[in-house]
């Protein structure tokens, strides 16, 4: 079955020819590959493109090992390159090669090559080997399937259904293409351990990775919680009676975020205009291995809503914080006036516009409803303001200009934040 990826098509698309190396970066199984060597490659042969002008070599295929040495690599593509028509290089996992830098900035000057390549650790991508490339390197982060996306291969059960499932079981396409889930429950445990883990562990030989399990349990059962490696010592200390100390944690968490697996939501005072160092929310870039980490056990709607708009708004390209809004309050018991902390769950900018949004499963009355409120009417600029709502409900606007709309609302239209 072909799943459409057409917000990632289109990018690699736009960006053909442009004299940059095109790189396609995400977690593992998130169908990088799908997109360069099926979805782009078959758009370039319906445009005619002749087949031996696409060159595709998969790097992890240990049929290519001798292509892993830079050299080795580096001249077979240029013996295929045999006359003067634009020819497209399509390299999977280039990571696999060593020093694939020097072999990537060899075609910089080759105005005959569309180079693109994919990688599957974040440290790919580090400043220094940015820096490689010249200013020259072109970056695509590529993210598991949208619910949109999801919709297309799950179109059995009804809307509420699918988004249970697509929250329980995530949107790596393999999982949304199995039927049963007792298959994808074995399948996603088996992923995070026997890939994800083991490439962190491998690539940074980690020898207590115990420890680093440990913590990713905790982080998954505190998605939505404001943390830091501080706290999270003292978590280890005091709840799992263990050592593990605050920079040993934050390498954890760097090695995961470089992984694709975690993403870091800053906090940022609305007021005061800037962001406040610590703490910080985490959220899991794909929902099925967040959940199959704990055996399927911990599925609050709550959080697991909160993780899932965040996701879907770094999918549409927007930056997105934890916000903060500091307001002044009289103590009804001592008349004294003091500091009250209201946090707004996303400040999402993207160019000139910013939108704040907060999460919310229901809002079954008027005192709910105020609840959710409360932190969005002390903003008092002019930019718009959102409450999305885990079950049904129809988008409708408050007296105060604050538009209230559905999860699927949400998920379903792209455009929704514009309207």
């Amino acid at each position: 079955m072909v799943i459409n990826r057409d917000l990632y098509l289109d990018k690699l698309l736009s960006r053909r020819h442009n004299g940059m190396i095109k790189v396609i970066t995400g977690m593992r199984r998130c169908g990088k590959s799908y997109l360069l060597f099926n979805l782009f490659s078959e758009y370039l042969l319906n445009k005619r493109v002749a087949p031996d002008h696409i060159i595709k070599i998969d790097l992890e295929d240990r049929r290519n090992k001798e292509l892993r040495d830079p050299d080795a690599l580096l001249n077979h593509l240029d013996s295929l390159r045999k006359d003067s028509d634009m020819y497209y290089i399509l390299l999977d996992e280039v990571q696999m090669v060593d020093e694939f830098e020097d072999v990537l900035n060899s075609f910089l000057k080759v105005t005959n090559a569309d180079v693109y390549v994919t990688g599957s650790n974040a440290k790919f991508l580090a400043t220094d080997i940015i820096t490689e490339f010249r200013g020259r390197g072109d970056e695509i982060r590529v993210r598991p399937l949208s619910f949109r996306e999801y919709m297309t291969v799950e179109s059995v059960k009804d809307r509420e259904q699918r988004l249970i499932d697509y929250m329980t079981y995530g949107g790596l396409p393999q999982v949304a293409l199995m039927d049963d889930d007792i298959q994808k429950e074995d399948y996603l445990k088996s992923l995070f351990l026997r890939t994800y883990l083991r490439d962190i562990k491998e690539r940074y030989l980690l020898k207590n990775d115990g420890d680093l399990e440990e913590l990713i349990n905790v982080l998954a059962s505190n998605i939505g919680g404001l943390t830091n490696p501080a706290r999270l010592e003292n978590t280890f200390r005091s709840v799992k009676h263990r050592e593990l100390t605050s920079d040993t944690i934050k390498t954890y968490i760097d090695l995961l975020e470089d992984a694709f697996m975690l993403e870091k939501a800053m906090r940022y005072d609305i007021k005061g205009r800037k962001h406040i160092d610590s703490p910080y929310k985490y959220y899991f870039s794909d929902l099925g291995l967040r959940n199959a980490r704990l055996n399927f056990r911990q599925t609050e709607f709550t959080h697991l809503l909160e993780n899932l708009i965040y996701n879907e708004l770094r999918r549409r390209g927007l930056s997105v914080d934890v916000g903060q809004v500091v307001t002044t309050v009289t103590d009804p018991n001592t008349g004294k006036r003091k500091r009250s902390y209201l946090e707004v769950d996303f400040v999402c900018n993207r160019g000139y516009r910013r939108y704040y949004i907060q999460s919310a499963l229901a809002m079954p009355n008027n005192e709910k409803l105020e609840q959710e409120l409360s932190s969005l009417k002390k903003i008092n600029d002019g930019f718009k303001k959102f409450v999305i709502v885990g079950n049904v409900t129809p988008t409708y606007q408050t007296n105060d200009g604050i538009t209230i709309m559905s999860i699927y609302d949400f998920l379903t239209d792209e455009n929704i934040l514009e309207q």
